[in-house]
């Protein structure tokens, strides 16, 4: 068998006791790592809570550390992996240590959220199995059907590294050290809390440059225009209530009349996951904030 190891009431933007540890320990589409530095030009220098309902893979959230914080992301196995990590590192670890990187094995142990107690098994069994599955599957890809299957082929990675104790520990760390709130809720109901003088980052679902382009499979169903048009409203409310907001989002002419009126600023962000080598490289995506 390969291995599996490799060898305050207010948050400010610089936390200086923030770790270099602490950062995403998911591949992850849309993953917001390298464009954290250009992110970061655009975060208010203090805020009291930290809101993030699109959390995906934590890149924001790990970069800022923020000393309160509430993310939420619609795929409720995702927010298990999170509460999983904090509550339990070592066993966690343990539980990955016990999966065979192979082919056979892969679908074996992809096929089991088709089964219908899958649900009902142990929280740090559901979350090794999406750790896993993340970590060797194509491309790295953490994406689900219709029925929320996860779908993602092999990835056939020679060597792939799924344990990497010291990044698991620090995160743990910092959830267990900070006032951390986690939901799996929609957008809407996660953001409903935010009161004057919080912060927002918003990472959703992008709208698709093109018929073929989208990707929003990381969770059941669609987020299509009519939820663009929600998320909007959830950012009008925010600006109203004194919030501060940063949202990203594709360069589409849709995104920049949606948000007509709030600052928008064009940056190019890097596009590693593709199916072709050639659709990959740099790519204009949208960041878009209120002033308060």
């Amino acid at each position: 068998m390969k291995s599996l190891i490799r060898t305050t009431t207010t948050s400010r933007k610089e936390n200086p006791a923030r770790s270099p540890l602490v950062q995403p320990f998911l591949k992850w589409v849309g993953g917001k790592r390298q464009l954290l530095p250009e992110i970061r030009k655009y975060i208010p220098p203090s805020f009291n809570s930290y809101y993030e309902p699109f959390v995906g893979g934590g890149a924001v959230l790990f970069g800022l550390q923020p000393a309160r914080a509430r993310i939420n992301d619609t795929n409720a196995e995702l927010i298990n992996l999170y509460d999983v990590i904090r509550r339990a590192p070592d066993e966690l670890m343990e539980a990955l240590r016990q999966h065979r990187h192979s082919e056979d094995y892969y679908y074996e142990l992809r096929a089991l959220d088709r089964e219908a107690d899958y649900h009902a098994r142990p929280a740090i069994e559901r979350a090794a199995r999406i750790l896993f599955l993340n970590k060797t599957c194509y491309n790295g890809l953490f994406r689900v059907n219709a029925q929320g299957h996860f779908n993602v082929p092999f990835g056939d990675y020679a060597n792939p590294g799924i344990i990497d104790p010291e990044v698991l520990q620090a995160v743990s760390n910092y959830l267990n050290t900070a006032e951390v709130t986690m939901t799996s809720l929609d957008f809407e109901q996660a953001l409903a809390c935010a009161e004057e003088g919080d912060f927002a980052y918003l990472d959703p679902p992008y709208d698709p440059v093109s018929d073929t382009s989208s990707f929003t499979g990381y969770n059941v169903g669609n987020f299509g225009r009519e939820d663009q048009r929600r998320l909007k409203k959830a950012c009008d409310g925010l600006a109203e209530r004194g919030c501060s907001f940063l949202l990203s989002n594709s360069a589409t002419d849709f995104i920049r009349e949606l948000y007509a009126g709030y600052e928008i600023i064009e940056v190019a962000a890097a596009r590693n996951i593709n199916a072709v080598a050639a659709g990959r490289g740099k790519v204009s995506e949208l960041l878009i904030r209120n002033k308060v």
